[in-house]
């Protein structure tokens, strides 16, 4: 295959690199493009050293960008007219030096097989690993064979007419000589009607051959387009709904496209082919003529599955998304939000020429404000796709005189309504027409950033369970998510923001959290209530949401590195820490305060037994003025003699502190230290650890802890009934 073919057929992300190569000047890309064949042809490397050979592959290049010239005026293509002429004004520059433009043009060459190299390495990296890519699956190979078989069909299919109209050319051309001769002998005649019979029912079986051709093709066809729409499209659409939620799925349309791209042109190639046939049938049709019996119903059954398969071509690529929101498909009005629709039937023919315009469903009536309507074009994609990009909507919600919020009676909140947005268009080629629609994911749509967080945990159950991507009245009869779905979306939610997801142990955790202790939590449910409507401080998603954030915004590096147990119950920890030796710790998030983080330590007491000891949960108040591994580092109590000393030594199970977090740690050290007279015993009874007088990492005489670190002379003294309590500042 040629270079150029090569690199045409790469993903998205090669095609950038290309891209980037022929920003420089030198060799325009349409040069590149049109005279590829040829310019691959030459010896560059030997011409950058010969000037003879180099001014002979200069002037070929003119008289090749003439040639290209005279078949856009052919074509009435002014635009390319217009760059290649320009194109050839600026090659007149190398008139005197043409070995310095064979050596521009091999530097290019050389250029693109590093990109085919690195791309090609990548791909055997890729085969080595030993999970395979979904395109390696075997139903995508069987349909790879399928797709190879459909196209060899069509091939076969445009000889065999090619071959009937040379059949029937020749009966022709014997019938209309027999009628200029005069041929009386009636033993002639009765020869000469025997052979025009019988080239007739050559004719006749060769279109009746041909026709049957056409069907199988079309079975084939139907077969394809089936496992296309109804397999591997909903099978994407899946896989785009979990990733709106974080999951690491693969939601390229590249290979998608190439495949209905191939359906749809052997398609339109068919009815060329029947179009022919009327040809032949114009020129030449008898008695019982199979062609016109069987025309009509193969017009309408192509034209039925082009419609099939291009209804199911217009899809929402990237869902709807504000720039600063919580995640895609929620979405506030008078802000604006971005979507990327794309066709994934691909002819050069449609670009620009295709309008998609934008409207909304009318539950709870909306404006759709910003440019709605905006024209298919390959410009605006990375890959060459057929896509629309709406970067600047927004929505504005009608007042409605009658006081009701539509179609539906059920009393659902804000956050639980949900609405689509549709894409309409209409494809048009070669006399085929057929309206198309793209539909959204559903959306929230809220009115004020305070009801963000509901309306993602409508998004998260939504798209966690709904096999309905319609379904807009899914949270009329809420269904229960079963555990290991749920687990699972939870993890997504910190891998989506951390590249960390939750392990076994963390999602245990949250099970017993959840369910209290149970042999088998495979079978545990959680109900959407538990998830996200009950009230109090008790509300899952709030508590996890809330330590997500504090996460994503103030540990992500050291939760990255796995040093953060985070989801371990008070029980838990205790039985992990008590068998370790003295100074052993664990970071573990807050039960009871949401967004708050704390550590527990060993502490060995007076009977040489092991005594837990825990501070009060860290929060984003703490968090934002001291990150937090300065303050594992530099926390420290006083012992006897009013020594101060870091309880925290080892990182559970065994790693020292400075091993775990040195690489963190600011270039200052030793001066800041966090002291308590007498750190406190865990209680695993009641909350995450003991707080009268305001409690440890609280506020103490009304002051937060931060204000005691700034004068800690005058605070112990100032605090003196509550100095036991009281952090210092060495």
């Amino acid at each position: 295959m040629a270079q150029w073919d090569r690199l045409r057929q790469l993903s998205a992300i090669y095609w950038q690199q290309l891209h980037e190569l022929y920003d420089r000047d030198g060799l325009p890309m349409d040069v590149r493009h049109y005279l590829s064949a040829w310019i691959e042809k030459q010896e560059w490397q030997r011409a950058a050293r010969d000037y003879g050979l180099a001014m002979v592959l200069y002037q070929v290049l003119l008289e090749n960008l003439d040639i290209q010239h005279s078949r856009f005026v052919q074509e009435e293509s002014f635009l390319q007219q217009h760059n290649i002429r320009r194109y050839k004004q600026s090659f007149q520059r190398y008139q005197d030096e043409p070995c310095a433009l064979a050596s521009t043009i091999q530097w290019f060459l050389e250029k693109e097989k590093e990109i085919l190299n690195s791309a090609e390495l990548n791909e055997q990296v890729q085969l080595l690993q030993v999970e395979q890519e979904a395109m390696e699956t075997t139903c995508q190979q069987e349909l790879q064979r399928k797709m190879a078989g459909l196209r060899n069909d069509v091939q076969c299919l445009e000889h065999a007419i090619i071959c009937l109209e040379e059949q029937q050319d020749e009966f022709d051309f014997k019938y209309q000589t027999h009628k200029m001769e005069a041929v009386t002998d009636e033993a002639q005649k009765n020869e000469r009607k025997k052979m025009f019979q019988s080239l007739i029912n050559k004719l006749n079986d060769y279109r009746k051959s041909t026709l049957a051709d056409l069907n199988k093709l079309l079975d084939r066809a139907e077969d394809l387009i089936n496992l296309l729409v109804r397999k591997e499209l909903v099978d994407w659409q899946r896989r785009q709904q979990k990733s709106c939620i974080g999951a690491p799925d693969n939601v390229c349309l590249d290979q998608l496209e190439k495949w209905f791209t191939c359906v749809a042109v052997c398609l339109f190639q068919v009815r060329e082919f029947l179009n022919k046939l009327d040809e032949l049938v114009g020129k030449m049709s008898y008695e019982n003529d199979p062609i016109k019996a069987q025309k009509p119903a193969l017009n309408k059954r192509v034209d039925a599955l082009l419609k099939d398969l291009l209804k199911s071509s217009f899809v929402v690529e990237t869902q709807p998304s504000m720039p600063q929101g919580k995640g895609p498909l929620v979405l506030r009005t008078n802000v604006q939000f971005s979507v990327k629709t794309r066709l994934l039937v691909k002819f050069a023919e449609l670009n620009h020429s295709m309008k998609v315009n934008v409207s909304m469903s009318r539950y709870r009536r909306f404006n759709v404000l910003g440019s709605a309507t905006k024209d298919l074009n390959m410009a605006e994609s990375l890959s060459g796709g057929m896509v629309a990009d709406f970067r600047h909507l927004s929505l504005k919600e009608q007042k409605s005189g009658g006081g009701g919020k539509g179609i539906s009676e059920i009393s659902l909140s804000v956050t639980e309504e949900l609405h689509i947005i549709y894409f309409n268009t209409v494809f048009e080629l070669k006399g085929f027409s057929v309206e198309l629609q793209a539909s959204s994911l559903p959306v929230v749509i809220i009115s004020n950033s305070s009801q963000q967080q509901s309306a993602w945990a409508s998004i998260l159950w939504f798209n966690m369970l709904s096999l309905d991507p319609k379904d807009i009245m899914f949270f009329t009869t809420v269904p229960a998510a079963p555990w290991p779905q749920f687990g699972e979306m939870l993890s997504w939610q910190f891998l989506s923001a951390t590249k960390r997801g939750l392990d076994d142990d963390q999602r245990k955790m949250i099970a017993h959290k959840l369910f209290g202790k149970q042999q088998n939590y495979d079978i545990c449910q959680v109900t959407w209530s538990k998830f996200s409507k009950e009230s109090g401080p008790e509300t899952f998603w709030v508590w996890f949401d809330g330590i997500l954030v504090m996460v994503k915004s103030y540990l992500e590096n050291i939760w990255r590195e796995g040093l953060i147990m985070g989801f371990v119950s008070r029980g838990k920890e205790k039985l992990l820490l008590k068998k370790k030796k003295r100074g052993t710790f664990l970071l573990r998030f807050s039960e009871s305060v949401v967004g708050g983080i704390t550590f527990s330590w060993v502490e060995i007491d007076s009977t040489g037994e092991p005594d837990i000891k825990t501070v009060q949960p860290f929060t984003k108040t703490d968090l934002c003025q001291i990150p937090f591994h300065e303050i594992i580092r530099n926390f420290q109590i006083l012992e006897a003699e009013n020594i101060p000393e870091s309880p925290l030594l080892f990182l559970y199970p065994d790693t020292p502190k400075d091993e775990a977090f040195g690489k963190w740690y600011c270039e200052k050290s030793g001066g800041m230290g966090f002291t308590s007279r007498s750190p406190m015993s865990c209680d695993m009874t009641q909350g995450d650890c003991l707080e009268p007088m305001n409690g440890l990492y609280g506020e103490a005489a009304g002051e937060s802890w931060l204000s005691l670190l700034s004068n800690p002379a005058e605070n112990l003294q100032t605090n003196q009934p509550h100095h036991q309590r009281a952090l210092s500042l060495l």
